[in-house]
């Protein structure tokens, strides 16, 4: 089975770290990974996204023009990737950066508070796992655990007294989700 994933916002949401986190996830389960990032010159507020492909079979190319998932962050880029999203495909976007909610009826539609919820939490810098943990709810592409080995890969050492709090980022976006 092969998901093909886009994952976009503004520069600072996580878009990037989010996208490498889950290509580590399929990593340790041994699945074919792409990762591709692109983004502006600026580091925050500019536009970001990254395309993860995660597979059981090779990977011919990583340059996509239509999606299973999308996860839109913003308005621009929904605006930019609900008509890429295959028909049957997911698009999940907090509702918190959308003015202008989708409106395709030929896919899933999976709005959340992502933003919300860190207010909630007291940690707007889990955003990118609520993130996360509700994607995984509606397209479980690689588990929790993986995703957990994926972030002690990713995060340096003197960060990883954070990673209970990102699990429990990842377990609150799964209850955000329908």
């Amino acid at each position: 089975m092969t998901t093909e994933i886009i994952i976009a916002g503004f520069g600072g949401q996580g878009v990037l770290s989010m996208g490498k986190i889950l290509a580590y996830s399929g990593l340790m389960e041994d699945k074919e990974i792409t990762w591709m990032p692109a983004y502006g010159p600026e580091q925050r507020g500019g536009t970001a996204n990254v395309t993860v492909i995660i597979s059981d079979d090779k990977i011919s190319s990583p340059i996509l023009n239509s999606y299973d998932v999308a996860i839109v962050l913003n308005q621009q880029s929904l605006d930019k990737f609900e008509p890429k999203v295959k028909p049957g495909g997911i698009l999940i976007y907090d509702a918190y950066g959308i003015n202008t909610p989708p409106t395709r009826t030929d896919i899933r539609l999976h709005r959340i508070e992502a933003m919300e919820a860190t207010f909630e939490m007291g940690n707007n810098k889990a955003f990118n796992m609520v993130v996360l943990g509700a994607m995984l709810k509606v397209c479980p592409v690689v588990t929790i655990e993986s995703v957990l080995k994926g972030l002690k890969k990713t995060l340096p050492e003197r960060h990883h007294d954070l990673i209970p709090m990102n699990e429990a980022a990842l377990r609150r976006g799964m209850q955000l989700i329908d």
